[in-house]
């Protein structure tokens, strides 16, 4: 077997043969990349119910389709993505030729995350692909059956000189880590974040990383509680909580608060009945280490459980669970839960809901609820984070027309659809130059005068475009 050294080198040898750079042949491996996803679904969904219980409708969603989806995205518009950029030009360039270049990096590394193991993996695959880039994929190695059926698949299907797959834990993933890439691409927590930093800035390699955070969903009056309570428990409860986008904690009035408990207790009961242990709709937690961590947190919090709480710790199970009297500085607060377990927290207005989101980091997602367009337009000019979505939750990141990514604390870069693309691709400036109008060039020769400065301005200046009325 090879050591990593010798894979990132076979790789970097084959990108500079040029194989990657045809469109053909990016085009070809994003329709192999297809039939992998399509002709094993069965297995893939078999995997990642091994890995985390997930009930099929979820996974065809979030794993399945939302891949296939991108691909169909990127195989549609691969041409148009790789087309020259023409920019505008001054007097001086009037006759050159003014572009920007779309070129692949050289050779990637992809880290994936074990709460979305395909998602996660696939999609930015899917970009650095469509870019020309040779990859490295890293699977987690928590949701170890995913890990191993990508494996196995993606060297059936792709071109074995241009993405190799490397398993194991976190000593393997140092160890790749040591080598030089030309891009890094991580998703995954803060702290495991700066570890990639670190390593990535031994040879100075760009990064992509794709982090969390605390997803606040800001409920507002007025609202229709019962379809808001629906929306906010599917993107909360759905795999289990353990989604970077899922949110994290409410925020709302002690109304809102009373009459939304009411509502969710219902809800829940709708979609997963008296008792979600036995639901087929529930995942589990992914690991004993998990689960120990997300009860440690239940058990150091001051709130009070106000639905669900029960757990099992043999089934990794974690029952769907609302707190209240949630104070700022509570132990579930202190952290991302990455769980299902959501607390509640008043606020008696709408500058102090703005005020509490504004004194945390900057969230992957933020989630206001409002029937008055004017809230929802306040809570988007006076926050800032990855993403917004207004009256529901983790759907925008559905879009791949809408750029995926964090700011601050909760990430760096983006990506899906062209996203995906510029992310793993140099803007390569390009100006093509021919030998006339030597004459106007010799404005800048010395010797230097005031009259040839004058004219050199002129001919290099932005003009200020007029319309007529």
């Amino acid at each position: 077997m090879d050591t990593h050294s010798q894979v990132v080198d076979r790789l970097r040898s084959v990108f500079h043969s040029g194989v990657t750079i045809p469109e053909q042949f990016r085009r070809t491996q994003l329709t192999k990349l297809m039939s992998m996803i399509k002709e094993n679904e069965e297995q893939i969904l078999n995997a990642l119910h091994k890995d985390l219980t997930k009930p099929k409708f979820e996974a065809i969603l979030s794993e399945v389709d939302i891949v296939i989806n991108e691909l169909h995205y990127a195989i549609n518009n691969l041409r148009s993505w790789m087309q020259l950029e023409y920019v505008s030009k001054n007097l001086a360039t009037k006759l050159d030729e003014c572009f920007v270049r779309r070129e692949p990096l050289g050779v990637v590394l992809i880290i994936g995350a074990w709460n979305y193991p395909l998602q996660l993996l696939i999609l930015p695959m899917i970009g650095a692909i469509a870019a020309g880039n040779c990859v490295v994929i890293k699977p987690s190695e928590i949701s170890a059956a995913t890990d191993s059926l990508l494996a196995e698949l993606i060297p059936k299907y792709l071109s074995q000189d241009c993405y190799a797959v490397v398993s194991g834990g976190a000593e393997e993933t140092k160890a790749l880590l040591q080598n030089r890439f030309d891009h890094i691409f991580y998703t995954g927590s803060q702290n495991v974040a700066r570890s990639i930093l670190q390593a990535a800035s031994v040879h100075l390699t760009p990064v992509t990383l794709e982090l969390g955070g605390k997803c606040p969903c800001f409920i507002y009056e007025g609202v229709n509680i019962t379809a808001a309570a629906r929306r906010l428990a599917w993107a909360k409860f759905f795999n289990a909580g353990q989604s970077c986008v899922a949110p994290d904690y409410v925020l709302c009035s002690e109304a809102t608060r009373d009459a939304l408990l009411s509502a969710l207790r219902e809800v829940l009961d709708n979609f997963y009945g008296k008792e979600p242990q036995k639901s087929p709709d529930m995942s589990r937690i992914v690991s004993q280490r998990h689960w120990t961590r997300l009860m440690d947190l239940l058990g150091k919090s001051n709130g009070k459980v106000v639905v669900g709480g029960e757990s099992s710790e043999e089934d990794k199970y974690i029952a769907p669970t609302v707190l209240v009297d949630v104070a700022e500085d509570d132990a579930l607060m202190k952290e991302e839960i990455f769980g299902p377990i959501l607390p509640i927290i008043t606020v008696e207005s709408l500058e102090q809901g703005i005020d509490f989101i504004n004194r945390k980091e900057k969230p992957l997602a933020l989630y206001v609820f409002s029937d008055d367009s004017s809230v929802v337009k306040t809570v988007l000019e006076k926050t800032s984070s990855g993403g917004f979505c207004s009256n529901d939750g983790i759907v925008y990141m559905t879009l791949p027309g809408l750029p995926f990514g964090g700011v601050g604390a909760s990430g760096c870069g983006s990506y899906h659809g062209r996203w995906g693309f510029e992310a793993f691709s140099h803007r390569r400036a390009c100006m093509l130059r021919g030998w006339a109008l030597e004459r106007l060039n010799g404005l800048r020769y010395p010797p230097y005068s005031d009259d040839k400065l004058s004219w050199l301005r002129w001919t290099t200046s932005a003009k200020n475009r007029c319309s007529l009325m």
